[in-house]
């Protein structure tokens, strides 16, 4: 093994950095857009964690433990990583001086730090390889590299050059094992996958892609994380129950396994192995079955736990904001490979619920866990530092939205995501189109659409029809489009011109869905959004068992309420229920307030919410 990282180190070690780039074995299906312009609630998310997260940071407190370099067991080297990565994908949406010149500092900043042999990072030289410091050289690698990649900054991309080849080098004198390094089967530190393969393809160093290879090859021995092998199996159970919850033995973590996951999939566009797609897609089927909430998250402190049968429990530090942000930038790499419909669905239940829920109100601070009942409860510092993981991953799945809401095709354009704004993109013929979206979505399910194009061209314009969406209506100007259904991409091939409009209204009708082994409790939803009570608005408690009145088909009628009183808000609504009664003769229906779960237990006042609501055991309705 030994002799392996040697021969690795020494392949292409002359080779000058190369400012092609490889060209990859698959190709996307989408492409992001070239910018974008977002309007209303979820664009005023957006600008304010720009503003009061990413661009208030203290740059100094990211980069000072990479001076001091006396850890051995703690992950302070993240946050900078983390947190160039988000900065990188928020100056993209919004390229303002501040931004960059933050930017500039960061990067910099941790240059500055780099020993002569290469390393970056926070931990002591008796330390190193031990517990998080591969895992934290990851980040810095990413962050270097995005940078880079952003205004083509050869200083960030040499940097990134001597980390990674610092850290092979390391390896090879130890004894070649990147597995059985920091935690959690090797999954932290082999996650070093993903820029070690972006490496390659910005170098065209064989080196990268050998190590890489190798990485993925250790992957399958006994003492590693079998994220190919056991693809078959549910993620919560691949291994045995380890002693020690948080250690190398367990083979759960679900931040790290993603992490691993987005890795291959880039080493899939490069070798077109398609053992590596087939993995990814089998595991994301299992974790949507078996894990994914409600809310579109999941975990339990920390693992995958079988969840999905679960959720209905008071479940301990639940849906991990990590987790969840990863769960989106996975689907957000499925869906660029894929095109795929399903992909984008998932994307936007977990970026309206579970994201937006670990979102304070003036998106200043997120929340580490979120419960789908109780109350909204800050995260902890970490590390000795005034920030959290969390803090650092949210917007790096909040800011994926802008570039990927209305993406390129080979033949047109994909509308992923309906929100308001202007989306400027390339037409097949290259030239400039802007497609424009007048919506309130998911406030409402009424959808406009318009392009601006130089002069009229033939192309498709898909348009996703969400797999809850049963009635659906697709006009192109005056004329009806048949046949549309959910759960897949309309397309809509047609020479188009600056003077159409598409109209889009999709089916909001409020749907109640029964959850555990007898139906113990229901959820409500309208659209892709989870319908929470909450404490601020009175009603009967929050255990008494309360059955939604539904019609003929199932659906549950939800009214609109348009006085918030200043509260943190964004939909608020009234449902009829029939409270439970011990008299022969059902009780008549009382209203119950139901609000969006993002807006749930965060407003001006304290307040428990909670989205189960219990129901009733028949044992004659078994």
């Amino acid at each position: 093994m030994k002799v392996f990282y040697t021969m690795l180190l020494l392949i292409g070690a002359s080779t000058a950095i190369h400012a092609q780039k490889v060209k990859p074995s698959i190709r996307d299906k989408f492409f992001a857009s070239n910018y974008s312009v977002v309007k209303g609630h979820i664009g005023e998310k957006l600008d304010q964690s720009y503003e009061n997260r990413i661009l208030v940071q203290d740059i100094e407190h990211l980069v000072a433990p990479f001076r001091s370099r006396k850890e051995s067991r703690m992950w302070q080297s993240e946050f900078w990583g983390k947190y160039v990565t988000s900065a990188v994908l928020a100056y993209k949406y919004r390229p303002e001086p501040a931004m960059m010149n933050t930017l500039k500092e960061a990067v910099a900043g941790l240059i500055a730090t780099q020993t002569q042999d290469g390393y970056i990072g926070n931990y002591s030289p008796e330390h190193r390889l031990e517990q998080w410091d591969i895992w934290g050289r990851k980040y810095s690698m990413l962050g270097l590299l995005d940078y880079h990649e952003l205004t083509s900054d050869q200083a960030s991309l040499a940097a990134a050059v001597k980390v990674a080849d610092h850290l092979m080098k390391e390896l090879a004198d130890r004894d070649g094992v990147i597995v059985n390094k920091g935690n959690y089967r090797g999954m932290a530190a082999s996650s070093v996958l993903e820029p070690m393969v972006k490496l390659y393809r910005l170098t065209v160093k064989e080196k990268y892609l050998n190590f890489a290879k190798e990485i993925v090859r250790q992957w399958e021995t006994p003492e590693g994380p079998n994220l190919i092998s056991k693809a078959d199996q549910d993620v919560s159970s691949r291994f045995a129950r380890p002693a020690s919850w948080y250690s190398l033995e367990q083979g759960q973590k679900a931040y790290e396994m993603m992490s691993c996951y987005e890795g291959l999939l880039e080493l899939y566009r490069i070798t077109g192995d398609p053992m590596y797609k087939a993995a990814v897609e089998k595991t994301w089927q299992n974790i949507r079955a078996t894990e994914i909430n409600v809310a579109g998250s999941g975990a339990s402190e920390e693992m995958w736990f079988s969840g999905h049968k679960r959720q209905t429990l008071p479940v301990a530090h639940f849906q991990e904001t990590c987790v969840t942000a990863t769960w989106i930038k996975l689907n957000q790499q499925l869906l660029r490979l894929t095109g795929e419909v399903k992909y984008a669905d998932e994307i936007e239940k977990s970026y309206y619920n579970a994201l937006l829920g670990a979102l304070n109100h003036d998106a200043s601070e997120w929340a580490k866990y979120t419960p789908l009942n109780g109350r909204r409860l800050p995260g902890s510092g970490q590390c000795g530092m005034n920030l959290n993981c969390c803090d650092a991953s949210g917007p790096r799945g909040q800011f994926t939205l802008p570039l990927t809401t209305v993406m390129g095709t080979g033949d047109g354009l994909a509308v992923n995501f309906y929100v308001e704004g202007q989306y400027s993109l390339t037409t097949p013929k290259g030239k400039k189109v802007v497609l424009n979206q007048q919506t309130d979505y998911p406030v409402s399910g009424l959808i406009k659409l318009s392009l601006n194009l130089p002069k009229a061209e033939e192309m498709t314009l898909q348009l996703r029809i969400p797999a809850w969406s049963e009635i659906n209506e697709v006009y192109v100007n005056d004329e009806l489009i048949r046949d549309v259904k959910a759960g897949t991409s309309l397309k809509i091939k047609r020479s188009w011109n600056s003077k159409d409009m598409v109209r889009v209204k999709l089916d909001m009708r409020g749907r109640v869905e029964r959850h555990d082994a007898n139906g113990s409790f229901a959820s409500i939803f309208r659209g892709p959004m989870v319908l929470s009570r909450d404490t601020r608005f009175g009603g009967p408690d929050l255990i008494t068992a309360n059955r939604p009145v539904v019609d003929k088909a199932g659906y549950f009628d939800l009214r609109p309420v348009s006085n918030t009183n200043g509260e943190n808000l964004w939909m608020h609504y009234k449902g009829s229920f029939v409270p439970e009664s011990y008299k022969e003769v059902a009780a008549e229906p009382i209203e119950i307030d139901l609000i969006d779960y993002a807006s749930a237990g965060n407003g001006t006042q304290n307040s428990t919410f909670a989205v189960w609501l219990p129901q009733v055991f028949s044992n004659r309705e078994r």
